[in-house]
């Protein structure tokens, strides 16, 4: 019997402090699986670390940002048919052990997409103003146009499937915020998601790219209308 093969994805611009950490934590809480680093041009010794780690690395010329340096992961996954992504953070705010909850649960459910969710049970996980405002509006979107609940469609905490794999590796409009913009996307051409409650830690150190106040507004904006351009180009429609 084929054993399945998961790749765990992990994006890092600039995470010298954090990402050490984060590879061992792996290593020990999900030796089944493999994990690739997509280190995005970063200006400190990430690439060094993920080298003592032994861990295989995917260095970048340009700094292409979050959204790339996933797909870029993805495609990595897409080419060696790996049956199982696990989107993970680089600044040690996903757990290992919840990651392998995402896992267990696409298999039992046979979905598509596995969201880890901050804010579907209360597990205390403080969140900004600005980002707790934009995920109830973006959740409440994606009820009004999909008919579905995601409490937190702007978590990057998920687990994909081999079809999923697929198709996020061929899009070539992938989009540079990949959030609640592609959660509408998928239910709307009849892919499975499934949300489950997760537990996350707070980044120790380290600066997030949705920091400030000046980034999560423009964050809110970008994200409006890419949704209102997928809903154009995508009428509700089930997947062939």
């Amino acid at each position: 019997m084929k054993k399945d093969k998961v790749l765990f994805v992990i994006p890092a611009y600039n995470e010298e402090e954090n990402i050490g950490k984060v590879l061992k934590e792996i290593k020990k809480d999900a030796p089944f699986a493999d994990i690739l680093v997509i280190n995005d041009c970063s200006k400190d010794y990430t690439e060094k670390i993920v080298e003592i780690e032994k861990v295989p690395c995917i260095s970048e010329v340009f700094n292409l940002k979050y959204a790339m340096a996933v797909q870029t992961g993805i495609k990595y996954a897409s080419q060696n048919d790996y049956d199982y992504v696990i989107q993970f953070d680089a600044d040690g705010q996903h757990i290992a052990k919840e990651a392998i909850r995402l896992l267990d649960t696409m298999k039992k459910e046979n979905c598509d997409i596995v969201i880890g969710s901050r804010y579907l049970e209360d597990t205390g996980y403080p969140c900004p103003f600005f980002r707790r405002m934009g995920t109830r509006f973006f959740s409440y979107i994606i009820w009004i146009t999909c008919k579905q609940k995601i409490a937190d469609p702007l978590s990057g905490f998920q687990c994909l499937n081999k079809k999923v794999i697929h198709r996020y590796s061929k899009m070539g409009n992938y989009p540079e915020f990949p959030d609640a913009n592609l959660v509408i996307e998928m239910l709307l051409l009849g892919y499975e998601i499934k949300e489950i409650p997760v537990k996350m830690k707070l980044r120790e150190v380290g600066v997030s790219m949705h920091g400030g106040i000046i980034k999560p507004i423009k964050y809110m904006i970008n994200m409006f209308y890419a949704i209102v351009f997928i809903m154009i180009q995508n009428p509700r429609k089930r997947r062939k």
